[in-house]
């Protein structure tokens, strides 16, 4: 009987193909109602000696057909893939969990506050939430002011405030509270109400930049800002000064890079132009000091502000703003 038995499990072991015929032909053998498991439990039935003899046998035969059970099992776990085994190989080298990073408006920021701290700026920050004295009256854009139009604002209803349309009311708030010399950057995000495209967003980020003292000059402005860009873009980037017209800047001007996206040929970027403003600015406008309560006739200074965005666009060769914002680690996951 045991020999039959035996006989005919290693043949059907043999023959197995997967780990799940295995499976079903250990319960079958020496399952918890398996054909082995049952003799052993009818020895209790027969006489003392003949109970001995037989038990050993069948004890015997158990444990020859659970090594074979194994060494199958092993066989089969050795021809699958890593993943389908319950098998823990220590040999494999360890996956490292995925980690965060730095969006890429944060590195630029974080790049451009190191630069103008190495020249002696000072990096603070400034409420999102403002007044329309701040962003706009002491800033030389009085109400009705036609350039008004040029900022599209969200106004809070009910409690006379508006989400800053820009950095710079932190020039009129630093100012009334401190005094020359002084050299001052300001981050931070601002809110547009306007419509969204490839250059446009209603929340951006934009870095302000104040220098205040005597015998400031326009020599100086260009001097810091030129030196920026070459240390941020590399000694090779191509500028250019063009005029402009700001309510806050007497004369108010404009420096323009080579686009780095189509390299200066014309593109829908740079409007085929094969430049970029980056950087409006200008020397601080007389009334603006007059509202700080500063004497425009004793200290000059410049101001300039710069979207971190469009700085970004620049710097890695992004041709619409709108990918910062997407959340799509496809394009995260590059920096």
């Amino acid at each position: 009987m045991f020999s039959q038995l035996k006989q005919k499990y290693i043949k059907e072991i043999s023959q197995v193909k997967n780990l799940k015929e295995l499976d079903e032909i250990y319960h079958k053998c020496i399952g918890r109602k398996g054909e082995l498991t049952n003799i052993l439990r009818s020895l209790k039935d027969l006489k003392e000696k003949e109970q001995k003899q037989k038990g050993k046998l069948a004890n015997n035969l158990k444990q020859e057909i659970e090594i074979l059970f194994e060494n199958k099992k092993l066989k089969l776990t050795n021809n699958l893939p890593y993943q389908q085994t319950n098998w823990i190989d220590v040999t494999v080298p360890g996956k490292l969990p995925d980690q965060g990073h730095l969006h890429p408006i944060t590195l630029v920021q974080e790049e451009i506050e190191d630069i103008f701290q190495s020249m002696g700026f000072s990096v603070l920050d400034g409420p999102e939430m403002e007044t329309e004295h701040y962003n706009f009256d002491a800033l030389n854009i009085p109400k009705n002011h036609p350039a008004r139009d040029l900022w599209d604002t969200f106004w809070l209803k009910n409690i006379n405030l508006l989400l800053r349309t820009h950095t710079s009311p932190m020039q009129v708030r630093y100012m009334e509270k401190n005094q020359p010399p002084l050299r001052i950057i300001v981050p931070g995000r601002c809110f547009r109400h306007e419509a969204t495209d490839a250059s446009h967003e209603t929340t951006f980020h934009q870095i302000e930049g104040l220098m205040i003292g005597q015998n400031i000059s326009m020599a100086n402005l260009k001097g810091v800002l030129e030196g920026f860009m070459k240390r941020f873009y590399g000694p090779q980037v191509k500028l250019r000064w063009q005029p402009s017209y700001f309510p806050f800047t007497e004369p108010g001007l404009e420096l323009l890079m080579g686009c780095s996206i189509c390299g200066g040929k014309g593109c829908s970027t740079c409007g085929q132009s094969g430049w970029i403003e980056v950087i409006p600015c200008g020397m601080v406008h007389p009334n603006v000091f007059k509202a700080a309560g500063y004497n425009p006739n004793r200290y000059q200074g410049f101001a300039f502000g710069m979207g971190l965005d469009r700085i970004a666009m620049m710097k890695y060769k992004i041709d619409d703003i709108r990918l910062f914002y997407s959340n799509d680690l496809r394009f995260l996951n590059q920096f």
